[in-house]
């Protein structure tokens, strides 16, 4: 069940992203969709999508890679780095 709801949750994500690439498209083509009157925001808002869900899912493979120990140390958490430090 848990996961599930994992990718339920991650579905979310990509689904918005994919919208923000597609309104970025029709703006530049010029097409209006139903709840935009102006393409710039039609763009500005897509681009918005797309960086949301994109940072949404980097961050949980990031989290995910984290749990598990396989991430280089720059991108582990200053808690963690001095933790590993103090053991040593």
């Amino acid at each position: 069940m848990q996961k599930v709801i994992a990718l339920v949750i991650l579905v979310i994500p990509v689904f918005l992203a994919g919208l923000g690439i597609k309104y970025m498209r029709d703006s530049i083509f010029g097409i209006v969709n139903d709840p935009f009157t102006l393409t710039v925001v039609q763009f500005v808002i897509g681009l918005v999508l797309t960086v949301l869900g994109v940072w949404f899912i980097g961050g949980y493979i990031l989290h995910r890679e984290q749990r598990q120990k396989r991430v280089q140390e720059r991108f582990l958490e200053k808690s963690r780095q001095l933790k590993d430090e103090d053991k040593e």
